[in-house]
């Protein structure tokens, strides 16, 4: 039986998902979201997770709601200063529903920003993953890794050591800014784990050590690594999550070829939690994007797009999960080593990374 560690405790996966509730959406909240209208997504870009299919699947089932998709590219902590600035604006900017990093939902709880909403398979989603009474939850995991251009890389790195060799000058490059994207930010942690830092605060400081090495040496690139700089060789080495390495990989069909590595001395496993803005102008269409996600079809969604999910071994031993969907996911032995930090690591390393980026590696990433 497959064993993770999850926010601190050791815990079987088949005995925090044994318990099923079936999705049932309330008639009352369908026909309050139609009425809305819309629903006013943020920071969801289509090749993240598999969200341009979830995106698409939600649209065909409820074509009265239009999905206002604001900035696809933010970073978590842009989605929480998006509802900051829009507390007393309920136009089309004000985003109904939030995905960020685990650090991030309690941090927007304690701010005001969240409203509670259980969906009908709460019971699914294991306890170390969500708020008790509802402000958060996550629907999803990846595991941080390296997404190789092998066009423009001849010998791909196999660990972070690697990434300071002479031969990847100009290469190297993180899915994000580091002070305020938590796939960043965790990347940074991920880093200092492989270089014998402790997780949370002491990860930070070596991780930040390790990447002005790395920008000392040349090899760092100050710019944010996606698909199209990954193709065209801007950032041919991208520190991103595995989920997102395997998207772009898969969308570029080819051209160029992606590899995907989890660096073998350590395999930082990040959640990401749901939340609906406690000013969410659409709050009954944000309550039925929840259940969408949250349901069979949903997490499905999530495991096309290469991802982890809250129901993924429930779905599995239902059968749900079709093989081909199984087969294109990365072996299992590659996650043996997952490790899934405490909260308090998580924040600990976010207040030290986005604290102390520009005073110890000084680059601006854009």
């Amino acid at each position: 039986m497959m064993m993770k560690r999850i926010l601190g405790t050791t815990v079987s996966f088949a005995v925090l998902m044994s318990a099923t509730t079936a999705f049932a959406q309330s008639e009352e909240v369908i026909a309050a979201a139609k009425a809305e209208g819309m629903l006013s997504t943020i920071a969801l870009p289509h090749d993240w997770c598999g969200y341009g299919g979830i995106i698409a699947d939600f649209k065909a089932k409820y074509p009265e709601i239009t999905v206002n998709e604001l900035n696809p590219d933010a970073g978590s902590a842009d989605e929480l200063e998006a509802v900051k600035a829009n507390k007393d604006n309920k136009g089309p900017q004000a985003p109904d529903v939030l995905d960020v990093g685990l650090a991030f939902g309690p941090q927007a709880q304690s701010e005001g920003l969240l409203q509670p909403y259980k969906v009908s398979v709460w019971d699914s989603i294991p306890e170390g993953i969500k708020d008790p009474d509802g402000h958060w939850y996550g629907a999803y995991y990846g595991v941080m890794g390296f997404a190789v251009n092998t066009d423009l890389v001849e010998n791909v790195p196999q660990d972070w050591a690697d990434l300071l060799k002479p031969e990847y000058a100009g290469m190297v490059s993180l899915a994000g800014d580091p002070r305020a994207s938590n796939q960043a930010i965790l990347g940074v942690m991920a880093a200092g784990m492989a270089m014998g830092g402790a997780p949370g605060a002491e990860a930070a400081q070596k991780g930040l050590e390790f990447f002005k090495q790395l920008n000392d040496a040349g090899n760092f690139v100050p710019v944010i690594g996606k698909a199209g700089t990954l193709a065209q060789g801007t950032t041919p080495i991208v520190i991103a999550w595995d989920y997102n390495g395997l998207s772009w990989g898969k969308s570029l069909a080819g051209n160029p070829p992606v590899e995907v590595v989890i660096p073998s001395s350590a395999a930082l496993a990040g959640v990401y939690v749901q939340a609906i803005s406690a000013y969410a102008p659409q709050p009954n269409a944000a309550k039925l994007w929840m259940e969408h996600i949250f349901s069979d079809e949903g997490q499905l969604g999530y495991i096309r797009g290469g991802c982890q999910t809250a129901r993924f071994t429930e779905l599995v031993a239902a059968g749900k999960v079709p093989q081909d969907l199984l087969d294109a996911m990365p072996p299992a032995d590659a996650y043996k080593n997952a490790y899934f930090p405490s909260l308090d690591e998580v924040n600990a390393n976010s207040t030290a990374v986005t604290t102390n980026w520009d005073a110890v590696v000084g680059a601006n990433v854009e």
